[in-house]
């Protein structure tokens, strides 16, 4: 029985306990497991790193910067970001490590917008310190684009759900803030700060529509038949298990009182041995009892005349 009430817990409330773990947590997961990827790193290097098993599906990578060449230069291309030249860091590091995310079909699941659907996966860019390539749950740094913006070029970025939506671009904050922008030749989005980053569009996808009561090929309304039987089986279920509890509820009463009539036949026989016994006479038909003499005897008036 035990078992079963855990199998239950885990297919209904094993979900929500996943979309309880917040998209902070995933991030400092996520750099953890980046940094592993760094055995002997070179410079400017990407190294693509390996998720946990139930993370099947986010891609991450992790590149070590020196942070005057990053200011100096920037970087040409890592991965879908392109980072101009100018961007400085806070607080100033001697190097630093730049995390990517593509958190694929997971995107959803962390980062929902309601009213909106997504056209590519989010991307995440975050900065690290890299004095100490071992460390977890690193502070982020802030890092900003004094010149240029960052560019995001997505890929795979798909069509709008309906003719005449227009694509934006969304991005993330650390701190939790959403904000919006243009799309830039419709798969590029700008920022000046790390963050995630997508492409949606303001759309709800409709309700799927109610099953048909009948069926459409020559079924004759099977399936209307078997959702029929389905719903009398569960009302049977009801009304038998209403009655079977009613059943046993009437033979626990019945019990109760016989046993209570039982007790008290009990008390009355102990209480009739543990008393005085009388002496029995047949009075016509009935057998009663009877003292066996007055206490008092008659005594008559004339006595007390003088």
């Amino acid at each position: 029985m035990l078992l079963l009430v855990y199998f239950f817990y885990f297919i209904f409330f094993f979900p929500f306990s996943i979309a309880q773990f917040s998209a902070r947590s995933l991030d400092s997961l996520l750099q953890d497991y980046a940094f592993r990827a760094f055995v002997r790193p070179k410079t400017g290097i990407p190294y693509e790193g390996k998720v946990p098993v139930n993370l099947t599906g986010i891609k991450i990578a992790a590149m070590r910067l020196r942070s005057g060449s990053l200011r100096r230069r920037g970087v040409k291309r890592y991965k879908e970001f392109q980072i101009p030249i100018g961007v400085y860091e806070q607080p100033y590091v001697e190097r630093l490590v730049f995390v990517y995310q593509n958190l694929a079909n997971w995107s959803n699941l962390y980062y929902p917008l309601p009213g909106f659907t997504y056209l590519s996966p989010i991307l995440g860019l975050l900065a690290y310190d890299a004095s100490n390539l071992s460390a977890k749950n690193l502070q982020e740094l802030e890092i900003r684009a004094s010149k240029n913006p960052i560019t995001v070029h997505l890929l795979n970025v798909q069509e709008p759900p309906e003719k005449g939506l227009s694509p934006m671009c969304v991005y993330f904050g650390l701190d939790g803030s959403v904000e919006f922008d243009n799309v830039i030749n419709k798969t590029v989005c700008s920022t000046t700060k790390q963050g995630h980053f997508s492409i949606a569009v303001q759309y709800t996808p409709p309700a799927p529509p109610a099953p048909s009561p009948a069926g459409k090929h020559g079924g004759g309304g099977g399936g209307g038949r078997k959702d029929k039987k389905k719903v009398g089986i569960i009302i049977g279920s009801v009304v038998g298990g209403g009655f079977g509890l009613l059943i046993f509820l009437g033979a626990l009463f019945t019990c109760l009182k016989k046993c209570r009539i039982k007790k008290r036949i009990q008390r009355m026989e102990a209480a009739a041995d543990t008393g005085e016994p009388l002496l029995m006479a047949n009075i016509g038909h009935v057998r009663a009892p009877m003292a066996s003499e007055t206490r008092t005897r008659p005594v008559l008036e004339n006595d007390y005349m003088p």
